[in-house]
């Protein structure tokens, strides 16, 4: 605790309990975070002094500081107010010189010094950190399980050309962008089982966050050298979420002189990012430059035939029956993420299972209630025309035209009925928009659908499942 105390402010008494509570505090968060993240992130605090209810802690950088108080900040005043409850605020507070390489002040991005530790604020890590250079390959994402669709088809045509033959021209590096949730992690970790499904390819997956944690690691304990020969000894490096390093200009210069080494040595780089390398604004020049001299391969957003088939896919794979109807459901209703479209089905799957009931419509709006909240929205007469022209397969302008064929004038009550159950408009206001019909017309649309739902199960479902589909 001696460190510790010299940090007090000499106008404040030193105060044994409050040093005994900080251990408590200190062992109780270890504990939680683990010692990687302990001596990564929180290492470093220094208890300063207690004034009234505020007790202030010292961090060596901004970046540190501001870390600390975007992801600990609450948690460390929970555990303070329950070991010594006078504390009941803290406040985290940038002190210079509290080790020698925590400054804020760069130098040269061509020197190993301090600087980009300082500008980054991490601390020093423990070796069994510094040990594992490079993220474990998810067994779970092979080619596999990769459902190909319109959106991604040529991401995935690329990922498989370099599976096979990496470092071939025109795909040395691989560039892959596209939105959260869209399948880039999943493509790069099936390279990276496809590669090293033979054993003579060392393939190294990190995250451009973990690839900066690393390289600050390696300038703390003065093994960059270690460092980059390693990095620069694989045959396939590939890093995930590129965006990352924008604004972390000592991590970028690293970044490329280790693309160079490998490129050159004809190894193969494999590189993610949310935008093309035109569009990563805060990058350098040159490292934009050099990213985008491959192949760069974007994965649109997803259709809703290939959210069918993915969802499809994974309802086979866990052996669980899921109704069509609510596949189309989900796919409707969870049209940006993947990641969190299979997380509902997931969702749906382990409810049924552990409460050893079926998964129906009724269900499924029960169990994700929360996460369709955040997909809700305000429901207009010209989505729900869409929504059933597209379901019943007629053309749109079907809706406002003077067609009476059933197969074209059932749908164009049904859009009715949604319409009066699902917006505010009023009677004639929904006859406008129906090729200015009367708002009779409309009447007789609403009640004719009601009947038909009385004696038509099949028909009720339809119905039902666009307007779950469609309300908010």
């Amino acid at each position: 605790m001696v460190e510790n105390a010299q940090y007090l402010d000499a106008n404040a008494s030193f105060d044994h309990a409050l040093e005994a509570a900080w251990q408590i505090v200190r062992d109780k968060l270890k504990s939680e975070v683990g010692e990687a993240e302990y001596g990564t992130w929180l290492r470093q605090i220094v208890l300063g002094p207690l004034e009234d209810d505020e007790l202030t802690l010292f961090l060596p950088s901004r970046f540190l500081r501001d870390w600390v108080r975007s992801q600990y900040e609450e948690r460390l005043k929970s555990l303070w107010r329950t070991e010594y409850p006078k504390v009941q605020h803290i406040e985290l507070l940038v002190r210079r010189g509290m080790a020698e390489s925590t400054s804020d002040t760069q130098s040269s991005p061509n020197t190993d010094s301090t600087a980009a530790a300082g500008e980054q604020g991490a601390s020093d890590v423990p070796p069994e950190v510094r040990s594992d250079l490079a993220a474990p390959l998810d067994s779970r994402f092979t080619f596999d399980s990769f459902v190909v669709g319109k959106p991604n088809e040529f991401a995935y045509a690329c990922a498989r050309r370099v599976a096979e033959k990496p470092s071939s021209p025109g795909f040395n590096p691989l560039f892959l962008y596209g939105g959260v949730g869209l399948g880039k992690t999943h493509l790069m970790h099936a390279i990276g089982s496809e590669l090293t499904k033979t054993g003579n390819v060392s393939v190294a997956y990190m995250s451009a966050e973990k690839f900066m944690y690393r390289f600050i690691a390696a300038i703390r304990s003065q093994s960059t050298m270690e460092f980059k020969e390693q990095l620069r000894s694989v045959d396939v490096l590939m890093i995930d979420d590129l965006q990352f390093l924008i604004g972390k200009d000592n991590t970028q210069e690293e970044f490329f002189h280790t693309f160079n080494a490998l490129v050159d040595a004809g190894r193969q780089i494999i590189v993610s990012a949310d935008k093309s390398p035109s569009d990563l604004s805060g990058l350098e020049d040159r490292l934009r430059t050099r990213l985008g001299c491959g192949m760069v391969a974007d994965i649109h957003a997803t259709t809703f035939e290939l959210r069918i088939s993915i969802l499809e896919a994974k309802a086979k794979a866990s052996g669980t029956t899921v109704p069509a109807k609510v596949l189309e459901y989900l796919a409707h209703k969870i049209t940006t993420n993947v990641r969190e479209l299979e997380g509902a089905l997931n969702r749906l799957i382990a409810h049924a299972d552990l409460v050893g009931r079926p998964v129906t419509l009724d269900s499924t709006q029960d169990v994700l209630k929360d996460m369709l909240k955040a997909h809700d929205r305000r429901v207009t007469i010209e989505e729900i025309q869409r929504k059933v022209a597209e379901h019943w397969n007629i053309r749109l302008t079907d809706m406002s035209s003077a067609r009476r064929a059933r197969a074209v004038a059932r749908p164009r009550q049904v859009a009715m009925f949604l319409a009066k159950q699902l917006t505010s408009r009023s009677l004639p206001e929904i006859g406008r928009k129906f090729g200015n019909r009367d708002h009779t017309t409309v009447m007789h649309a609403v009640n004719r659908v009601a009947e038909l739902m009385e004696q038509d199960p099949s028909f009720a479902e339809d119905v039902e499942l666009l307007r779950r589909m469609l309300e908010g």
